[in-house]
């Protein structure tokens, strides 16, 4: 699993060098530099108290961390958006350890700024199994202290690939969370963070797993 996510997002990035111009890609690097060296999109730590949120889901069905921590133990992933590849990527290979999560008897919930409308869409392009909810205006990925703004030089770059992340969104904010991954344990407490201003660099999600089960023990 792990090999195989890793080796897709390696096949990706080659080919994005092999067509992308040096001053976009210079662009996209200086997007990244900046956030790392501010304070925006730190996240939340282990330790911490996870807030606690209702969104809805794909469906439009409404689903409250704290409740579905009642059952078990909670994997939370906040992703971009069903436009980026490696999201899609991510999510997918959470897809392919699913059943093993379920039987570490946890939950998956991943969480991005996207209307339902096209949440439900990366559910099923993507045919997950699990939570994929909804947090527009980015409410929540602002609590967990995620929330990072993309800069006009960069905004304007997305719009010229066609990236229309604005009317995915439903708002003209161009607002993002940085993608993080947690582990929440049942009193609400987070066990495990991985956060990266890097949107390239994400928790391996079989290592997500082997946490999980550490935690479980």
């Amino acid at each position: 699993m792990k090999t195989e996510m890793r080796k897709h997002y390696n096949d990706y990035i080659e080919k994005f060098k092999k067509a992308t111009p040096d001053e976009i890609q210079e662009k996209m690097k200086k997007a990244i530099d900046e956030l790392e060296s501010s304070n925006d999109g730190e996240g939340l730590s282990a330790g911490e108290k996870a807030p606690n949120f209702n969104l809805p889901d794909a469906k439009g069905e409404t689903v409250e961390l704290y409740e579905q921590l009642k059952s078990g133990p909670v994997v939370l992933t906040f992703y971009r958006g069903g436009w980026c590849p490696y999201c899609n990527m991510e999510l997918r290979a959470y897809q392919q350890i699913l059943d093993e999560i379920h039987g570490e008897g946890a939950e998956l919930i991943a969480i991005s700024p996207q209307t339902p409308d096209q949440s439900l869409t990366t559910q099923e392009k993507n045919q997950l199994n699990y939570h994929v909810l909804s947090d527009v205006g980015n409410e929540v990925a602002n609590q967990y202290n995620l929330v990072y703004q993309l800069p006009d030089y960069l905004v304007e770059v997305y719009k010229d690939k066609g990236l229309q992340v604005d009317k995915h969104n439903g708002d003209e904010t161009w607002t993002l969370p940085v993608s993080a991954t947690y582990i929440i344990d049942t009193d609400g407490t987070i066990l495990y963070d991985y956060t990266k201003a890097d949107y390239k660099d994400r928790a391996e999600p079989s290592d997500v797993l082997e946490e999980l089960k550490k935690n479980n023990t």
